[in-house]
C-alpha cells in the first residue's frame, strides 16, 4: 500500500518533493501508522526496491539460474526506469550506488562463496572481499547507466556479458588467487628437511 503509493507519487513529482502527509494521506492511514513502518520516505523507497527486486534476486541461484537473475534485473530497471531516475534525481549518482552497494554487496558475495564451493577452492577472505567490492561497483555503475540513458547498453549483450563474467571471470579469478598464494607461500622446515 505504501509502496504503490510512492510509485504512483513519483510518476509526477521529484521523490524530494515528496511528504509523509502525502503518502499517508493516500493511504488513508494516521501518521503514526507510516512511522511504525518506515523512519521517511528515502526509508520506504529502499525498502520497495528490496521487496521488488532485491529479495527476489537473492532467491535465485546465481550459478544455476543466472540467466533468469539476470534478465528479472533488466526487465526490472527496464520497468521502473521512471521511479529509479526519480529517485537518482534526488539522491545523486554518489546516493543512488551506495543505495545499490548496500543490497548488491550481500548477492555478489553469495555469488563468490558459491563459485568457490564448485570449484572446491579455499580463497583467500581478503581477496574474496575484493572480489565482491569489484563486481558490486561494476554491477551498480551499469544498471545506473541504464536507467539514466548515461550510455547505452543492447540488452541481450549485457545479459550475456554479466552471465559471462559470472560463470568465467569470478571462478577463473579464484583458481588463479589460489594458485598465486600456493606458490608464494613459503617453504616450512618439515618441507625442506627431508623427514
Amino acid at each position: 500500500m505504501f509502496s504503490a503509493a510512492l510509485k504512483s507519487a513519483m510518476k509526477n513529482k521529484t521523490l524530494s518533493k515528496i511528504t509523509v502527509s502525502e503518502i499517508i494521506q493516500t493511504c488513508r492511514v494516521n501518521r503514526k501508522t507510516f512511522y511504525y513502518h518506515f523512519q521517511d520516505i528515502y526509508e520506504l523507497l529502499k525498502w520497495t526496491l528490496e521487496q521488488e527486486a532485491v529479495e527476489v534476486v537473492k532467491n535465485f541461484d546465481l550459478l544455476v539460474n543466472a540467466e533468469d537473475a539476470v534478465a528479472f534485473v533488466i526487465d526490472y530497471v527496464s520497468t521502473n526506469q521512471h521511479i529509479l531516475n526519480c529517485a537518482y534525481d534526488s539522491m545523486g549518482r554518489t546516493e543512488m550506488r551506495r543505495f545499490f552497494y548496500a543490497d548488491f554487496i550481500d548477492i555478489t558475495s553469495s555469488v563468490i562463496d558459491q563459485a568457490e564451493a564448485v570449484a572446491g577452492l579455499h580463497a583467500d577472505i581478503r581477496f574474496k572481499r575484493f572480489l565482491a567490492e569489484f563486481y558490486t561497483e561494476a554491477l551498480a555503475g551499469m544498471l545506473i547507466n541504464m536507467f539514466t540513458g548515461d550510455l547505452e547498453y543492447d540488452r541481450e549483450d549485457v545479459q550475456k556479458n554479466v552471465i559471462l563474467v559470472l560463470k568465467t571471470a569470478i571462478p577463473s579469478a579464484l583458481l588463479a588467487k589460489e594458485q598465486d598464494m600456493a606458490v608464494s607461500a613459503p617453504l616450512s622446515f618439515s618441507d625442506t628437511d627431508g623427514g
